[in-house]
């Protein structure tokens, strides 16, 4: 089906749910000589190529293993510091892997922070007055398809750029938020939906989707 991911945000602009469906896993494998044609640099415990790129490696990849060896933070496996390993001659050739990273529960609520004023900004844009704001965005590789209630909550989901019938399942998906989120009552508005049969139901109708189409939920 090609559904990556739900996405939930308050009318404040909060992220309150996320959820990682099918996400794609990107990566390269690549044997390098010396020197290494790629800058790298520490950030957020992870080794990113902060310059350079070639193949299918771009900047902002993450590198995973050397030789096969997995990387953490900037050490491998055997304990050895990954930054010196790349920095020394005699160790070449190397093979590396890279990837594109995983995103952190941080970098989620940042976006969604995000999507937050270019909704509004969208809607005052919008030559036709009540503009209901961003629906639809479409890139290369993705869509994004926004559903906003009468109660300002954006339920958004991010697919293939080649699906159709997503305003359908955002509309399940709001009916599911509404039977087993708003009428649990330890649920409270605008706090992080924390709810096992909201949970549950909600990776029921993704499966279904996938399984049967959109048509078929």
């Amino acid at each position: 089906m090609g559904i990556y991911g739900v996405y939930i945000v308050s009318k404040s602009g909060g992220l309150i749910f996320n959820y990682d469906y099918t996400v794609p896993k990107i990566e390269t494998e690549q044997t390098f000589s010396y020197p290494l044609d790629l800058k790298l640099s520490y950030e957020n415990n992870r080794l990113l190529v902060s310059f350079g790129q070639r193949d299918n490696i771009k900047v902002g990849h993450v590198l995973l293993a050397i030789n096969g060896i997995p990387v953490s933070g900037r050490k491998l496996e055997d304990n050895k510091d990954a930054l010196e390993m790349l920095d020394d001659a005699a160790n070449y050739p190397l093979n590396l892997k890279f990837g594109r990273p995983k995103m952190t529960v941080n970098e989620k609520i940042f976006l969604a922070s995000m999507f937050y004023p270019l909704f509004a900004i969208a809607s005052q844009l919008s030559p036709e007055p009540r503009s209901s704001g961003i629906e639809t965005l479409e890139a290369d590789t993705f869509k994004l398809q926004c559903f906003q209630t009468l109660t300002g909550i954006k339920f958004i989901v991010i697919a293939d750029p080649t699906h159709t019938g997503l305003e359908q399942l955002l509309k399940k998906i709001y009916e599911i938020y509404a039977d087993f989120a708003l009428k649990n009552p330890f649920y409270s508005l605008e706090m992080p939906i924390r709810c096992e049969m909201f949970d549950t139901n909600l990776q029921a109708l993704l499966e279904q989707a996938d399984k049967n189409g959109i048509n078929g939920i």
